[in-house]
Order: structure tokens, then C-alpha cells, then sequence
């Protein structure tokens, strides 16, 4: 039964929210309607924006990703990382859901509904192969998860993303659709070396200059000055990074999207499928094997989400910035970003229903 301090706990989330993050919906939605519109008035604004590239993704998209990435990883106890890894439950459960049950089920839904289309085919698989690195980060601590879990288990999908993600794609282009009859595979050729810089880039730099923060704050001015005065300054940049980021994202691929509105709604209906299935199917097992709710919306937000940077520049690398597959790639964070921030709406009221006595950290 709920106690009285347990629902004002909960209640107190939503309002806790700046006015920032209380409408996020509505700014991600200016977001992409502002991108959408710059790239259809200015078509020029496409070359210009994609001439300088870090990892074969537009240095604009890298910066923002990295004032996106950096006030997430500077709230990050890493003192406190030793918790996370103790937890087995979460750590195979998470390795699970992330590269046996994702996968698989993003090849299973593109098959379903884009067997008539190969080239927005072979871009939904690759956006499924490419496990979350950075934005869940946000919808995580948006969601009240476990900063120092996420923290591990995203440096987990990280590692394996530099190792697996070329012999699984591989694995679902070539070989899978041959030993199910499904016709000639498709050879994607990315090299560990492209992937480890994608990494790199979009987690290991805002990682290492999270980490420093905090250490050098901590020791100079102290834990709570650092949490209470120097990270509410700095926890709206995230924010601001992860609008700009979408509004260059969609300037980039604005023309196509608009010249192809069916085509993005066959892709986006798969991916629909995608994020709803992969986040409730998590949720459901965290909460089946009795991980708290902090490490329960943790697992979720971390096996639903996808490194759509990567898939995106692996996709414009191999096939083209023009090629379906690289439509396939940008819709991904066109259904992601709006469908994520909802489930962070529906973890804090699963967080009610299921987890009653979960006291707010």
C-alpha cells in the first residue's frame, strides 16, 4: 500500500522538473520542425553543415552530442561505480536485451514490414546493431534511473559496440537472410577502427571531462558545493545540446524527409514497434528478477535505446548521404527522441504503480 511520504515523493518528481524539462516534448517538437524547415529552405545548408566530419559525423551534430553528453556525465558518482558492477542481475540481463534480443528483433520487425524495401531495410537493421551510447544518458536521469548503472552499463555497450558491431552486421545482412531463405545477404563493410572513433568521440571525451570535473570540484570545493551549487548551473546544457543536436540533424535530412513522407512512415512504424516492445519487455523483466525502480527504468532506457550517430554515420559512409539506408538511419532518432521522452512520462508512473515505496534520491 502507498504510504502518504511515498506519493508525495513521486508526485514531487514531476514537479521538480524545470520549466525546461517539464515541456520537453514541445521543444524537441520546435526542434525537429526548425531542422525540417532549414533543410528544405536552404538546401545548400546540407553540404555546408556536412563538409567538416569527426568519425563521418557532421562536426556541428559532434559538438552538440558533446554539450549534450558532458553536465549528464559530470553528475555521474564515479566513486560509487563499484555498486553497478556488483549487480549481476542487471549486468547480464542488460547484455541480453542488448545484443541477443535487440538485434534480433529490430531484423525481425524490418523483415515484417520492409521486406518489399532492401534499402530501408538493411538501415533499420543497422540502426538496430547500434546499442545506446549517449542520449540515454538523458531520458535515464530525466527518468530519476541510476546515473552510476547507466554510467556502466553504457561503457559496457561501448566495449562491445567496438568488437560486435561489424561481426553482427555481418551475421543479420549476410548470413541470416540466407539461412532463412530470404534472398542474397548484403555486405556491410565497417571496420572496429571507424566504430572505436565514433566511441570515442561521442563517450569517451565528455567521459573523461565528467570525470575531472568532478574530481577537481569535489577536492576543491567539496561534494556539496558541487552538487548543489555547480551542477544546477550546468544541467541545462545537456538539454540545450540535445536540441541543437536535433535541429542540425533534421536540417540535414529535411528535403528528404519531406519529399518522402510515406517512406518515413513505413520506417517509422517498425521503429514504433521497436522502442515500445524493447522498453516495456525490460521494464517488465527488471521488475520481474527485483532490481529497484532507479535500476529497472536504468535497464529499460539502456535496452531500448540506440546509438543512431553511429548507425547514421555508418550508413552515409557505406551506402551514401542520399541512399534509403541513410534515411533508414536518420528516422531513427526522428521516432526515438519523441517516443523515448514519453516513456520517461510513463517510467515515473510506472514508478507509482510499481515501486510504491521507492524513496526519491
Amino acid at each position: 500500500m502507498t504510504t502518504p511520504a511515498s506519493t508525495e515523493s513521486a508526485r514531487d518528481v514531476a514537479h521538480q522538473l524545470s520549466a525546461l524539462n517539464r515541456y520537453l516534448p514541445v521543444w524537441i517538437g520546435l526542434a525537429m520542425v526548425t531542422g525540417l524547415l532549414l533543410g528544405s529552405a536552404a538546401p545548400g545548408l546540407n553540404d555546408t553543415l556536412d563538409a567538416v566530419s569527426i568519425g563521418n559525423v557532421s562536426l556541428p551534430i559532434a559538438l552538440g552530442l558533446l554539450l549534450m553528453m558532458y553536465p549528464v556525465l559530470a553528475k555521474v558518482r564515479y566513486g560509487e561505480l563499484n555498486r553497478a558492477t556488483g549487480d549481476r542481475r542487471m549486468l547480464v540481463s542488460s547484455l541480453v536485451l542488448n545484443w541477443l534480443v535487440g538485434p534480433a528483433l529490430m531484423f525481425t520487425l524490418a523483415w515484417i514490414f520492409l521486406a518489399d524495401l532492401p534499402e530501408y531495410r538493411t538501415g533499420l537493421i543497422i540502426v538496430g546493431l547500434a546499442r545506446c551510447i549517449a542520449m540515454v544518458l538523458i531520458w535515464n536521469d530525466l527518468a530519476c534511473g541510476d546515473r552510476e548503472a547507466a554510467a556502466v552499463l553504457v561503457a559496457i555497450n561501448s566495449i562491445f559496440q567496438i568488437f560486435a558491431f561489424s561481426a553482427l552486421a555481418w551475421f543479420y545482412l549476410e548470413i541470416l537472410p540466407e539461412w532463412l531463405g530470404l534472398g542474397a545477404g548484403e555486405e556491410l563493410d565497417v571496420s572496429a577502427s571507424d566504430i572505436g572513433i565514433s566511441v570515442l568521440v561521442f563517450l569517451g571525451i565528455p567521459l573523461v571531462l565528467g570525470y575531472l570535473t568532478r574530481s577537481i570540484g569535489e577536492a576543491r570545493r567539496g561534494r556539496e558545493w558541487y552538487e548543489e551549487k555547480f551542477l544546477p548551473r550546468i544541467g541545462p546544457f545537456a538539454l540545450y545540446g540535445l536540441l541543437f543536436t536535433i535541429v542540425v540533424l533534421f536540417a540535414l535530412q529535411g528535403e528528404t524527409i519531406l519529399a518522402e513522407p510515406w517512406d518515413v512512415l513505413r520506417i517509422a512504424l517498425p521503429l514504433l514497434a521497436y522502442f515500445a516492445i524493447m522498453w516495456v519487455g525490460s521494464f517488465f523483466l527488471g521488475w520481474r528478477i527485483g532490481l529497484p525502480y532507479t535500476r529497472t527504468t536504468t535497464l529499460a532506457f539502456t535496452a531500448a535505446g540506440n546509438n543512431f550517430e553511429l548507425a547514421i554515420a555508418v550508413c552515409i559512409a557505406t551506402f551514401g548521404v542520399a541512399s534509403g539506408e541513410a534515411l533508414a538511419g536518420t528516422v531513427g532518432p526522428l521516432i526515438e527522441v519523441p517516443v523515448l521522452v514519453a516513456l520517461v512520462y510513463v517510467s515515473l508512473w510506472a514508478r507509482r504503480r510499481f515501486f510504491p515505496d521507492t524513496v526519491e534520491r
